[in-house]
């Protein structure tokens, strides 16, 4: 896998790979005066998220670590069992640099994973457990994952995804006493942690740069494209979501975000360094959420907005205000002021962040200022929509004309697109160097985003450049739908275009001209996308009219959204 892509970042590309050379900037340089000192090999140490639960575990072994229904385990437990899998992981023939696959929800084996995989030098591939088994098929495939930890409840997608792929990965059971599906193995996860050793004798990384996990993007554009993540990015992002969201020592957190997002926004990993609680669920509602908050505790929980409309909208007889602030983090859509200011009033305190599965997450915060809490609370919802400033471990970030890579002036309203440079960038896409070319050109990360930034220095996305609808955090491409409708044989002409809704943030909204004389409806178009997409996918509303176009005969997408939200 290391011979499949290049250090794009700029950040990377002065990093000596061999710990036995001099470590880079450690040279004596001009006016160094009297601490000419040469390099001491034996203090670098390679950063890896791996250090915080080694760590957890010999400090704080009787803590907490993860609660799952009735099922409870501390640091020394996930320590032991994460050493045993990553050494039964390598008897199976994992090497340094194989993909190991998971398919699961939010339970205490895919947050096992997060550690386990990388202790043997494997690279995680957490995939999303809402994808149909055409594109888990491509993902394995792509990946050349040799094994495969499976939950029962996605044990059908894999089978399908794996009957005409060329490879053949070992296929491990997860039986989850909650999952209701059928075993695709005959050897489960819980037979192999305890053929492993406790004792195995993991060791961190040779190289910091070394790959961590493989995230794959919604494959807006075409096929899913293989995200990179390196261990240093990871250990360095964990770290900034504890500072910058404030979060403290032994936080207790909820699993609402899906932990194959971008392997959780790092928060498997932040959560090992804080020796925090991961509280896990299968299923996320809001009687789940406010269950929680009151059975164990709950101090933290991230999301996209339907999340905070899961708590706006909830039946009056399951709503507790909590004892103490919760808090939020939330992200994609940006959520609307008055949805802020509504979920702030039951007791959640919201912070808005900004990023892509390249960026690990979250990468831009609309970091809190103190002289905003004299504003009344309108004032401070439309300021907290913004996505704000970079990460601390974020090294630059700014709104740029892609033509002259010049900074937009900061007047809220000049358009530029957002640029990422720094160490939570990804190393590259896999198997992609097209597209590492494109992404990084004139050495900056495009996130393809269109943004304005403020007098401040806050910026705001404004739209997404390839016309992205990003419906319950999932980033849903309209090509792809429209692709799906022009196949049905009624319909003449095709166009999607992002919906707001109330739940989900947005939704899928098809505009269609059909053959004449046809008599299909608008439900027989959505049985049809159904029968071809993955349901999220698929639009919830079908206008039939005469599509908007330019004089050279391209469909203005500006006006299909503004009839969407008529509609």
């Amino acid at each position: 896998m290391k011979k499949d892509y290049q250090k794009h970042n700029v950040s990377m590309q002065s990093h000596t790979a061999d710990i036995g050379m001099a470590l880079p900037g450690s040279e004596a340089q001009p006016g160094d005066g009297d601490f000419p000192l040469p390099p001491i090999q034996a203090n670098y140490t390679p950063l890896s998220p791996l250090s915080f639960l080694k760590r957890s575990a010999d400090v704080y072994p009787d803590y907490t670590a993860v609660i799952h229904g009735s099922r409870t385990l501390s640091y020394r437990d996930v320590y032991q069992r994460c050493r045993k899998l990553a050494g039964a992981l390598q008897q199976l023939g994992v090497l340094p640099g194989d993909v190991v696959s998971i398919m699961a929800p939010n339970i205490p084996e895919l947050y096992e994973a997060h550690f386990a995989v990388p202790m043997c030098g494997g690279v995680l591939n957490a995939i999303n457990t809402r994808l149909e088994a055409k594109t888990v098929g491509y993902i394995l495939e792509h990946s050349q994952a040799k094994v495969v930890l499976v939950d029962r409840d996605c044990s059908a997608v894999v089978t399908e995804a794996l009957k005409n792929a060329s490879t053949s990965p070992v296929l491990i059971d997860i039986n989850d006493p909650l999952a209701t599906g059928e075993a695709v193995s005959k050897q489960d996860y819980e037979s192999l942690v305890a053929s492993g050793d406790d004792q195995f004798a993991w060791q961190l990384p040779a190289d910091e740069w070394a790959s961590i996990s493989l995230n794959y993007t919604s494959g807006t554009t075409g096929n899913p494209k293989g995200v990179v993540y390196h261990h240093r990015g990871a250990y360095m992002n964990a770290m900034s979501n504890i500072t910058g969201w404030h979060m403290g020592a032994h936080p207790v957190y909820l699993w609402t975000l899906p932990m194959f997002h971008c392997n959780g926004w790092c928060f498997p990993w932040s959560l090992a360094a804080n020796a925090g609680t991961s509280v896990c669920a299968r299923n996320i509602n809001a009687e789940t959420i406010y269950t929680n908050i009151e059975q164990h505790g709950v101090t933290h929980f991230c999301g996209a907005p339907i999340i905070l409309n899961f708590l706006i909208n909830a039946d009056p007889a399951i709503v507790k205000k909590p004892a103490k602030p919760v808090e939020v983090m939330t992200a994609a859509a940006p959520p609307p002021a008055s949805v802020l200011a509504r979920v702030e009033a039951l007791g959640f305190h919201v912070t808005h962040v900004y990023g892509l599965t390249e960026t690990y997450g979250p990468a831009v915060m609309c970091a809190w200022k103190s002289e905003w809490n004299n504003l009344d609370a309108d004032t401070q919802s439309v300021l907290k929509a913004r996505q704000g400033v970079r990460y601390q471990v974020l090294e630059e970030l700014d709104v740029l004309n892609p033509d002259t890579m010049e900074p937009v002036p900061r007047d809220g309203e000049t358009i530029g697109e957002i640029m990422f440079r720094g160490n939570i960038v990804m190393r590259g896409y896999l198997k992609n160097p097209e597209a590492n070319e494109a992404a990084f050109k004139d050495g900056w990360f495009h996130s393809g985003d269109l943004a304005v930034m403020d007098a401040d220095g806050y910026l705001r996305i404004l739209d997404r450049a390839k016309d992205i609808i990003i419906s319950g955090g999932e980033n849903i491409s309209s090509i792809e739908i429209e692709d799906v409708l022009y196949s049905h044989p009624d319909v003449l002409e095709a166009a999607v275009a992002a919906k707001e809704d109330e739940k989900w943030g947005e939704t899928p909204c098809a505009f269609l001209q059909l053959v004449n004389g046809s008599t299909t409806t608008e439900q027989d178009i959505i049985d049809y996308c159904r029968s071809h997409l993955a349901h999220f996918k698929c639009p919830t509303k079908v206008v039939f009219r005469e599509l908007p176009k330019t004089s050279t005969g391209k469909v203005q997408k500006f006006q299909l959204r503004e009839w969407a939200n008529l509609s």
